[in-house]
């Protein structure tokens, strides 16, 4: 079971100094959230002025505010004030910028190759009672709450034969805030808990012949 802790990520100054970036995931990973090396790349940024966002010519992105109030997002030239937790999706070739007209926000970016990978955000409320998994090829960052997270069980263990002791339980993990479980179909981890979680998904995209 993986898990991305968000206090022990290096921020990343942005190029015009608006703002900062932590990368929580991307494939391939590269030495620097500079370098646009990737294919994909889920992270964290707080913006802290009004000004222009950086172009990712042939990529999609879908932004989510999660810390804050409005970000008032300009796409060619367009409008959109975009209110916590609404994730919004435009294309990285757009020339894009914010304002901030309640002050600081931090924003839940998802940034995927177009006609490679599919970028989805989806924010979910936690559960005490209910756990909720995480599969392969998603990435759930707890954004406010409290909330823990166990392996699940593995298929197997219910087809070894009953001879088998049962593996104990484990034990919940804690999450702090943006921490990021990485999912898996093996051992499915499963957070419970109050509060919110965004769950991204990068899915492939097939090829048409």
């Amino acid at each position: 079971m993986e898990i991305i802790r968000f206090a022990e990520i290096r921020p990343e100054p942005w190029r015009n100094g608006g703002g900062v970036t932590r990368e929580l995931a991307s494939s391939p990973q590269a030495a620097s959230s500079q370098d646009d090396a990737w294919d994909w790349r889920v992270s964290i940024a707080e913006v802290s002025k009004a000004g222009d966002f950086s172009a990712f010519p042939g990529m999609e992105r879908v932004i989510t505010v999660i810390d804050g109030e409005l970000l008032l997002l300009t796409v060619d030239g367009g409008e959109h004030p975009l209110e916590k937790y609404r994730p919004f999706r435009f294309s990285g070739d757009a020339a894009s910028g914010g304002a901030l007209p309640t002050g600081d926000i931090r924003d839940l970016n998802v940034i995927a190759k177009k006609g490679a990978y599919k970028g989805h955000t989806a924010i979910i409320e936690l559960s005490k009672k209910r756990a909720h998994p995480v599969f392969e090829g998603q990435l759930a960052i707890l954004l406010e709450g409290k909330a823990s997270v166990v392996p699940g069980a593995a298929a197997e263990d219910a087809e070894d034969g009953a001879d088998l002791t049962p593996a104990p339980p484990a034990e919940p993990v804690d999450l702090a805030r943006y921490d990021a479980v990485v999912g898996s179909d093996l051992r499915s981890p499963e957070i419970l808990g109050r509060g919110f979680l965004a769950v991204v998904s990068i899915d492939q995209v097939p090829h048409t012949h």
